[in-house]
């Protein structure tokens, strides 16, 4: 049974120069001890999807659509009843750890409060092991030491594991990574990565990943959710994603990853995606990706259809929003790398 559904979701800002569509239509769901790993370019409505689950924007953004969290409605409620579902049912590990912690705080105090605003009845020394206990789960060595130290005097990996002790104080059911590993170098983040697969194992919970890197998704989703211009366009098992590809977005992604049994020189140069995202005031008209699309077929019907989620080669559960979606699997990453920039 599934932890959350997310149905129909969509997300508007007004501004002056228009209406923009962080998010549209996007639909998926998570079920227990799953993690579900979303990608995509910066602006693609990662980040936006995740804070209107939590109920974190602005009150200018207009929320559409449902969000059940064990078939209950979050969309539309109010601040109070959000209060008891954020850090308790639903947490969030931010992007931005530096920014996220209190500077002059102890980090301690910091997981102590989040602890005490929903298990108030909890006694103090029982509190003090409990935020001792957890900076040891993640890996902060001497934790009784360091949770009187402030934000400041921790490194950067650290932070981000303060965060993440944070945010299981109180055994959610959903944990949100936001780009837990951004900013950090790769020893700092497989020890990140490696402290999230612990505390999955220890707390069951599911984990929502979102991130930019397919190396991430790749050693630790059970599912990928590929998003581009706040739509989904490829959703299934990390298997079928990497190696049944349906979508032609998520095959120049692939394409374009670095490859350390590939000979160097010129006439192996990486494949890119040509142009750049759309604009989220002027989303083009049929499938978003048309303009970059080496598979699009114009003026129709990629141009003026907007295509619905199909099944992709039978496969149950593995979706794609593309009017040839049955041709690409047959396409090798290998050969669309190949077709080098010029």
């Amino acid at each position: 049974m599934a932890i959350l559904e997310v149905e129909n979701l969509s997300v508007e800002f007004p501004t002056d120069d228009g209406i923009v569509k962080a998010v549209d239509d996007l639909s998926y769901e998570i079920g227990d001890n799953e993690v579900l790993g979303i990608v995509g370019e910066s602006g693609s409505g990662k980040s936006v999807s995740a804070m209107a689950i939590m109920g974190l924007l602005p009150r200018s953004a207009k929320v559409r659509g449902s969000v059940l969290l064990r078939g209950e409605e979050l969309v539309g409620a109010n601040d109070h009843r959000m209060q008891t579902v954020r850090g308790n049912k639903i947490a969030m590990v931010f992007q931005d750890a530096l920014a996220a912690l209190n500077p002059v705080y102890k980090v301690g105090d910091q997981i102590a409060e989040a602890i005490t605003c929903h298990q108030g009845d909890i006694s103090r020394t029982e509190l003090g092991k409990k935020v001792v206990g957890l900076l040891e789960l993640v890996g902060i060595p001497q934790p009784k030491r360091r949770a009187e130290q402030y934000p400041h005097e921790y490194s950067g990996g650290m932070r981000q594991r303060a965060m993440i002790a944070m945010a299981i104080s109180n055994d959610p059911d959903i944990l949100i990574a936001d780009e837990p590993t951004t900013a950090l170098d790769v020893t700092i983040q497989a020890q990140v990565l490696d402290v999230l697969e612990r505390i999955q194992e220890r707390t069951s919970s599911a984990i929502i990943m979102i991130t930019h890197d397919l190396g991430v998704v790749a050693g630790m989703a059970d599912r990928v959710l590929v998003m581009y211009a706040g739509r989904m366009a490829e959703i299934g098992a990390v298997d079928d994603i990497f190696y049944n590809t349906g979508h032609p977005y998520t095959l120049s992604l692939l394409a374009s990853l670095p490859r350390i049994d590939r000979e160097s020189g010129h006439e192996h140069r990486l494949f890119r995606i040509e142009g750049n995202p759309p604009s989220l005031i002027n989303v083009p008209r049929g499938c978003p990706f048309h303009p970059r699309c080496f598979r699009a077929e114009l003026p129709a019907p990629c141009s003026t259809e907007r295509p619905a989620p199909v099944v992709v080669q039978g496969v149950f559960g593995h979706r794609a929003t593309c009017h040839f979606a049955s041709e690409v699997p047959t396409i090798d990453p290998e050969t669309l790398q190949s077709r080098m920039s010029r």
